[in-house]
């Protein structure tokens, strides 16, 4: 990290007396001529301006602190404010008897008033009359608003009288809260004073509850509209929750409940604990130093630290690479960090500052009954006490017995209590009394898990817990992972955050209310035997990220860890570690693999090996999924997961090990006899084509289903191709089924002509039946993630009709066009590529990672049939920036691509193509053909 600097005079930035001389001088020489004046000064203002701010900013790339620069680039502001002003009322506006009315005073307001600017903040000015306006006050405030405007300020201001400021601040909580900041610049001293004397006595004044509400309403609305996690990888440094606005909602209250006194003072009330005061000091410079680096970077007032700036305000701020932490990733963390701390110190300064003139109602510190005092009970639990709808403690219990730091927690939780903002504190104040002695506690452990599995609302409890440190302190495993965040675009939140969402969707699960959402897992969490294990493993899962030898393992070790120090016996303990290291399997499987395919659910089936693992597993799978981020799950996730399940009971009810493939078949065979016969019974005409399609066709899609199918298929025969499109809600997609004479580039074709409809495919399914009709499946979105053509039925239909001519050989307009990645370009995505002749009993696997875009299926599909390859099956996902398409294909002769030369030529096609060697220079494309033609050799 930079060495911080002693802080700087602002004389030696800006000199106001020697500013103000060369601004009388450029009138003088220029006397006569106003345009010539104006010009002048302007370009005077504008190079004090300048040298202020790189001045600034050179201090701050040297270490200077957030606070310091914030007040610099303020102080400089000042100065050529107030000189302006000088210069205008001197030198061209000049009342040389001015009149009662002609006074005028200057005022800074809102933030800006604070004394606190970033480089592109908005500057907010109050010019105070006595009374109405008058030509020259008129003509003062046209001038120099004008002048500030050229000067590059973004200015937002106001002309009032004294009255008028008070009235209007009775009315409107934003004027109020500016005029509460006030602090006058230049210009009439006795009308500033008079301002600010006469708002703190007639609105002020005993009205300290009703702005106290008013402040912390405005607190909760604006974080739901920024997004109500503090934890959002992409945060709003100003108004996201854990932000400045957050710090200065406290200076407002601290201001309005003790006027007159500065921040400084307040802060050294006894109610404050040094620690505490620190780490709000703390929170304020950092959170000041990055808002100004990110003004700096960008030229503009930006408050959104998004990822494609994160990696370059981590190397200004003097972050570099540790071990396997990068640079990007550790500046982040600490941001998140100091937005925990935020958030706590915001829960509690608010509360006692408030709490000094009103008592809180129930339920958290946004309600307030005024005027009305709140009786403290005694609880049946010894030292606890309930007020005002929140739970207190005497701290002298956490010094006698430690583990009570933990049943606060699960009194609040059991009761349904907030919890107060002392013991909160007290709380915080005492986490060095968990020691490895009280890890390994019994007692401990049973209380801890009480709240995890059997909690009322264990998100929220153990949320409180972290924000208090007690969790990280208890389960060091745990505190590993606090505000840790991953540097891509798929996921949405820190890996602490994550986690505690997944906790909350498996209660949610077990208590029933996400049945529509999640039928089979709702189904099945009655018949988990084991739920501590199944809450331990999601509260873990995440904790081997960065460890040593992959996430998986580090997890598994990390769980045994912490299942041993728990006091669990050896089979929980090794179920848990289990579930942590194999997290991921059921997902990959599903959404990399063809689930009809017995080698694959005979894989999954060895790995997963007992019912009540493959449950624990879906619950697991389906809550780390949600929780990931807006939008991450959907329909289609959904029924991956319950076909993959299905099949997979049906080898453990038929079968086991080395059986499983033949259990598989034996499963597919009957539920394909089954459909076949009712196909037959519902349409006779079907009853052919029904019985050439292979019986893994029959085990994917519902009798209703098939029989549109078999429709299609007979008007593709007559038409010579036939595509038909629907809107799929519980998919969250659009299902697009295109019927036709199988052929070579077949699924190529379909996949151009999907990209040049502008759709986008999330899933694919390809079946060719033994008469050589293929029929192929496409699940696609519009770039909202939105179903493809829900808004219009017409683009859905278009999307078809140009299937259908694709199908047929017809030509299918493209345009090439070099992408403009946006955010995305901020990763470095390496490209990946693994072939794998284990996977499946009769295709090679193909799997290919790269950056995702659009047309980047077809690009692949291209690639592999170019090198004489059929594509039998189809599985994509994305990861945020990265997509991955895994790809099922067999050689001209249906058998496995065996040839090494062959395979490696292969990768390297395939490789050229995730790094869009078509729009790269003709060397790029050249290595694609010689690549593509060594495979088809």
């Amino acid at each position: 990290m930079p060495t911080r600097l002693k802080p700087t005079r602002l004389e030696y930035v800006v000199d106001g007396v020697k500013l103000r001389s060369q601004l009388s001088t450029a009138a003088l020489e220029n006397l006569g001529d106003e345009q010539a004046q104006r010009k002048a000064a302007l370009d005077i203002l504008k190079a004090a301006l300048f040298r202020g701010r790189m001045i600034a900013k050179e201090r701050l790339e040297n270490g200077a602190g957030g606070i310091e620069t914030a007040r610099l680039l303020s102080g400089v502001t000042d100065e050529v404010i107030s000189a302006l002003y000088d210069f205008t009322t001197v030198h061209i506006f000049r009342a040389r008897n001015p009149t009662e009315g002609e006074r005028l005073a200057l005022m800074a307001v809102g933030g800006y008033g604070r004394g606190t600017l970033a480089p592109y903040s908005d500057i907010d000015l109050l010019f105070v009359r006595p009374y109405k306006q008058t030509a020259h006050a008129e003509s003062v405030i046209e001038y120099m608003l004008y002048a500030l405007w050229d000067l590059g300020f973004k200015v937002g201001h106001a002309s009032r009288t004294v009255e008028e400021c008070l009235k209007l601040s009775r009315e409107d909580y934003t004027i109020r809260t500016s005029i509460l900041e006030a602090r006058r610049l230049t210009g009439d001293e006795r009308l500033a004073a008079e301002l600010v004397r006469r708002f703190r006595d007639e609105v002020v004044r005993g009205t300290g509850a009703e702005f106290v509400a008013a402040k912390l309403k405005e607190r909760d609305e604006r974080h739901a509209r920024a997004g109500a996690s503090r934890y959002m990888v992409e945060p709003n440094l100003k108004e996201g929750k854990g932000g400045l606005r957050d710090l200065n909602t406290l200076f407002w209250i601290a201001q309005y409940l003790h006027p007159g006194e500065t921040m400084e003072r307040v802060m050294q009330l006894e109610m404050f604990d040094r620690r505490e005061v620190r780490a709000f000091i703390v929170a304020f410079d950092f959170l000041w130093a990055v808002r100004s680096h990110l003004h700096f970077t960008t030229g503009r007032p930006e408050e959104r630290l998004s990822f494609d700036l994160q990696p370059e305000i981590a190397r200004r701020m003097g972050y570099g690479d540790r071990g396997d932490a990068p640079a990007v990733e550790r500046f982040m963390r600490r941001y998140f960090l100091i937005a925990k701390d935020v958030g706590a110190l915001t829960r509690v300064f608010a509360a006692k500052l408030e709490a000094e003139q009103m008592k809180m109602a129930p339920k958290g510190i946004s309600r307030f009954i005024p005027n009305r005092k709140v009786k403290r009970k005694p609880l049946d639990e010894p030292g606890f006490s309930e007020e005002g709808g929140r739970l207190d403690v005497d701290p002298e219990l956490f010094r006698q017995d430690p583990v009570n730091l933990l049943r606060l927690f699960r009194i609040a939780d059991q009761r349904n209590l907030d919890l107060h903002p002392d013991a909160f504190t007290a709380a915080s104040r005492n986490i060095n009394l968990i020691t490895s002695a009280v890890r390994r506690d019994g007692h401990a452990a049973r209380v801890f898990l009480d709240i995890l599995a059997r909690g009322r609302d264990p998100r929220t409890t153990l949320t409180l817990m972290n924000e208090a440190g007690v969790l990280g302190r208890y389960l060091p495993e745990w505190g590993r992972i606090v505000a840790q965040m991953q540097f891509n675009m798929y996921h949405s939140y820190t890996v602490d955050e994550h986690t505690l969402r997944a906790v909350g969707v498996i209660a949610d699960i077990a208590a029933g209310r996400l049945t529509e959402d999640h039928p089979l897992a709702t189904q099945i969490m009655p018949l988990i035997a084991d739920r501590e294990a199944l809450f331990l493993a999601m509260l873990l899962h995440d904790t081997g990220k960065g460890g040593a030898g992959g996430q998986e393992v580090a997890g598994a070790r990390a769980a045994r860890q912490a299942g041993e120090r728990l006091g669990l016996d050896r089979s929980k303990i090794e179920l848990v570690a289990w579930l942590v290291e194999h997290h991921l399997v059921m997902s990959d499987f599903a959404q990399k693999r063809d689930v009809s395919d017995p080698r694959t659910v005979a894989d999954f089936a060895r790995i997963v090996q007992t019912p009540e693992r493959l449950r624990l597993l879906l619950v697991l799978t389906v809550a780390d999924i949600r929780a990931v981020g807006p939008g991450v799950w959907n329909g289609w996730k959904g029924q991956l997961m319950r076909e993959l399940y299905n099949a997979t009971e049906a080898v453990f009810r038929g079968g086991r090990g080395s059986d499983a493939a033949a259990a598989l078949r034996r499963y597919q065979e009957n539920a394909a006899y089954d459909a076949r016969v009712r196909l037959a019974k519902a349409d006779r005409a079907a009853e052919s084509w029904g019985d050439a399609m292979e019986d893994a066709y029959f085990t994917a899609f519902s009798d209703e289903e098939v029989l549109i199918h078999a429709r299609l298929a007979r008007a593709a025969k007559a038409a010579g191709s036939a595509a038909e499109g629907r809107v799929r809600p519980d998919l969250n997609a659009s299902e697009v089924v295109v019927a036709a004479a199988d052929r070579p580039r077949l699924f190529v074709d379909l996949a151009e002509a999907i990209t040049g409809a502008g759709a986008s495919v999330m899933g694919a399914r390809v079946f060719t039946s033994r008469s050589g009709q293929a029929l192929d499946i496409f699940y696609v979105q519009d770039v909202t993630g939105a179903p493809f053509g829900a808004d219009d039925p017409r683009t859905l239909q278009r999307l078809a009709d140009a299937l259908a001519g694709a199908a047929r050989g017809e030509p299918t307009p493209q345009e090439r066009r070099r992408q403009d990645l946006g955010r995305a370009a901020a990763f470095a995505i390496t490209p990946t590529v693994m072939l794998d002749n284990e996977a499946s009993e009769t295709a090679t696997v193909v799997e290919a990672s790269g950056r995702d875009r659009t047309g980047l299926l077809a690009g692949l599909a291209r690639t592999l049939s170019d090198t004489g390859l059929q594509i039998t099956s189809a599985h994509i996902d994305s990861y945020g920036e990265r997509a991955v398409d895994a790809f099922y294909v067999v050689d001209a002769a249906g058998q496995k691509l065996t040839d090494a030369r062959k395979g490696n030529a292969l990768k390297t096609a395939l490789l050229t193509t995730l790094n869009d060697a078509e729009s790269e220079p003709a060397g790029a494309r050249r290595t694609l053909q010689r690549a593509r033609a060594s495979v088809a050799r």
